[in-house]
């Protein structure tokens, strides 16, 4: 379906440990499964190790038409920062970390997730993942914080069926991360390819929640939430556009869903 979940703010704060109250996570997974959701993106070093045992717990054993998306290249530090984990070894070793802590035998989908540095080539990280796919560990292969040259090299060794990048109402900026590209670029590519774009931060890490501006009167005129209207006006902007949205309340998770009942019109595409 159109909207997914992400469980980036399943574990505590800075996604980091375990969260206040596993009861609320759980629930919030259960509720998204309820409401219809079937895409579910997480990443093994989301806690690290928390988020993945939460979808266990809360979900295993898995609906038949549940999709667990996850992403490889990347792991946390003591300090609780983020770097790169893109050598061959971290590479297996995320894929094998994956699929025992999602008590999967085949992962569905894998992102390969840029981290730019200078010990591993992008071509040498994605064969890594084309190798694991051969041996029937990765069903399908997707790519996350990519530029457009970067998805046309790996389109020409594999297909592809999807690209995690970040866009937003903000014109796609965050703090934390550093676009390889043009978010409007990196999405007529896929649209080109015909794969799926995968929004990450589509609420800008809760800027686009808190109301105020264009935004904020338009939703008033649409009679919803800031944050759905943002969460539509992705759903409008591309028909491969799959917004994942994460929440660690089952009120938020919610008012996300409801925004594929928020009918934008043109002028207010435009107006945004």
């Amino acid at each position: 379906r159109r909207l997914g979940f992400g469980a980036m703010r399943l574990p505590g704060k800075d996604v980091w440990g375990e969260p206040d109250d596993p009861a609320t996570a759980h629930a919030v997974l259960r509720r998204a499964v309820e409401l219809g959701v079937n895409l579910i993106d997480t990443a093994w070093y989301y806690g690290p190790h928390v988020a993945n045992r939460l979808i266990v717990e809360a979900l295993y054993p898995y609906p038949s038409d549940l999709v667990i998306a996850t992403k490889l290249g990347g792991k946390r530090l003591p300090d609780k920062g983020w770097a790169p984990a893109l050598r061959p070894a971290e590479l297996r070793d995320g894929i094998d970390t994956d699929l025992k802590s999602l008590e999967l035998e085949q992962l569905p989908v894998v992102h390969l997730r840029w981290i730019a540095q200078s010990e591993v080539s992008f071509g040498e990280a994605l064969d890594v993942l084309i190798d694991a796919q051969r041996a029937g560990k990765i069903r399908h292969l997707a790519l996350s914080n990519v530029s457009v040259a970067q998805l046309d090299e790996a389109m020409k060794k594999t297909p592809i069926v999807a690209v995690q990048n970040l866009f937003n109402l903000t014109g796609g900026h965050s703090p934390f991360i550093k676009a390889p590209d043009h978010p409007e670029a990196v999405l007529a590519a896929c649209e080109r390819h015909r794969i799926a774009f995968l929004p990450f931060f589509p609420l800008a890490t809760g800027t686009l929640t808190a109301g105020g501006g264009s935004l904020d009167a338009a939703a008033k005129r649409l009679r919803c939430s800031p944050a759905q209207l943002a969460l539509a006006w992705l759903l409008a902007r591309s028909p491969v556009m799959l917004p994942i949205p994460g929440a660690s309340k089952v009120t938020h998770l919610e008012e996300n869903v409801g925004a594929v009942h928020v009918a934008v019109d043109s002028k207010t595409i435009a107006e945004l």
